[in-house]
């Protein structure tokens, strides 16, 4: 089922960033609760199963294979077997690009270079083939690889510039935003949270390898000297620049927008992920304040985005996720005035104010995949934000 050579349509079509991947993905969350007949999803599947894919080097868990490895697994949350054999198939090719993905980051570890974005991150990288491998084979020698990869991510990385964080990557975390010598990124999707949540979510689950609740503590303790507190609340720098490690102080000032991708929604859940696996119960605290803070008035209306990634939806799914762990009710309190925005989102999705993006990360899919969570005042039955790395 794979293929070396997909024209554009059909490569745009195994995005769950942007493609169909994320409306099957609605699809089967909403028949699972019952809220749509099955037809429309098992087409969907079938499709998917049907299609060509795209299993070279550069996929990940947000394209090619992975995505689609993904979506069909969310698709047996209720036990049914569905599309198995394509599963199958899938996971062998999942296999395949972790084991290969591993090996080159050995052999750049062994050469003391930086790693990228594509190697760790969670939309391209081994952060998002450890999330797949943990709900498809957690018990394995492979998953069990990946973690001591991410393990040995949070020891520093020493140079003739002085000592780096181990994720430390030489290039921009955008090209609108340059980073002259390179950046440690703080974020859900490229970043620390990154590392952070998928290692937490893990020894949740009693999946742990040696070292692993010491990265735990190391990365909770790294974003505590980060940690940015204001009258608005606790924040954190999205990045920091080589000059900023070095000064202890970070540039900007300004608080980012409560986002999933890089503002406190994710970075906080990361750290009280964390730091539940670890009983550590001040950092819970701090995590769990930070995202009460990211729920006020003020905070939200910051959102000018709808999406999951940088709008209301995330921040929805976020925080719904940090009040089902909570020590006490004040997220859950506070929920109400996100879920306003998020309903007032769903009803511009109705009017089309997406100009027809579909898509899961920015478009009308999340939107009404975390709407769904919202209206049905429980969690996804299929699991869908698993790729988000907020449970």
């Amino acid at each position: 089922m794979s293929s070396p050579t997909l024209d554009q349509t059909q490569a745009a079509a195994l995005s769950l960033t942007s493609g169909s991947v994320g409306q099957v993905l609605l699809s089967v969350e909403r028949a699972l609760a019952g809220n749509q007949a099955w037809d429309q999803a098992r087409t969907g599947l079938r499709a998917l199963a049907a299609a060509p894919v795209d299993a070279g080097g550069h996929t990940g868990l947000f394209y090619g294979a992975p995505a689609l490895a993904f979506v069909l697994h969310t698709a047996q949350a209720d036990g049914r077997r569905r599309a198995q054999a394509t599963l199958d198939l899938l996971d062998d090719h999942v296999s395949r690009l972790a084991r290969v993905r591993l090996a080159a980051a050995e052999r750049r570890a062994v050469a003391s270079l930086a790693p990228g974005f594509a190697e760790y991150d969670l939309f391209r990288g081994l952060v998002g083939f450890g999330a797949l491998l943990l709900l498809r084979q957690p018990g394995s020698d492979l998953t069990a690889n990946v973690l001591e990869y991410l393990v040995g991510l949070t020891r520093p990385h020493v140079g003739h510039r002085g000592s780096r964080p181990g994720w430390w990557v030489e290039h921009d975390p955008d090209p609108a935003t340059p980073t002259p010598g390179g950046h440690a990124n703080l974020g859900m999707a490229h970043g620390a949270a990154g590392l952070l949540a998928l290692l937490g979510i893990a020894a949740r689950r009693g999946v742990t390898v040696d070292g692993q609740l010491d990265a735990i503590r190391t990365l909770l303790d790294w974003f505590d000297r980060w940690r940015q507190d204001g009258p608005d609340g606790t924040w954190w720098p999205q990045w920091l620049t080589y000059d900023e490690l070095r000064t202890g102080r970070p540039a900007h000032q300004h608080q980012p927008r409560p986002s999933w991708c890089y503002g406190t929604p994710g970075i906080a859940r990361a750290i009280q992920i964390g730091a539940i696996a670890t009983n550590d119960q001040a950092h819970r605290a701090t995590a769990e304040a930070a995202i009460a803070s990211a729920l006020t008035s003020a905070q939200v209306a910051r959102l000018t985005d709808p999406g999951l990634c940088h709008g209301v939806a995330g921040l929805y799914q976020s925080a719904y996720r940090a009040s089902l762990d909570a020590a006490d009710p004040t997220i859950s309190d506070r929920l109400p005035t996100a879920a306003g925005r998020l309903t007032q989102a769903n009803v511009d999705v109705a009017g089309d104010a997406f100009d027809g993006d579909p898509s899961f990360l920015t478009g009308r899919t999340g939107v009404e995949l975390a709407s769904s969570t919202l209206n049905q005042g429980l969690s996804p039955i299929s699991g869908w934000d698993a790729c988000l790395l907020i449970s």
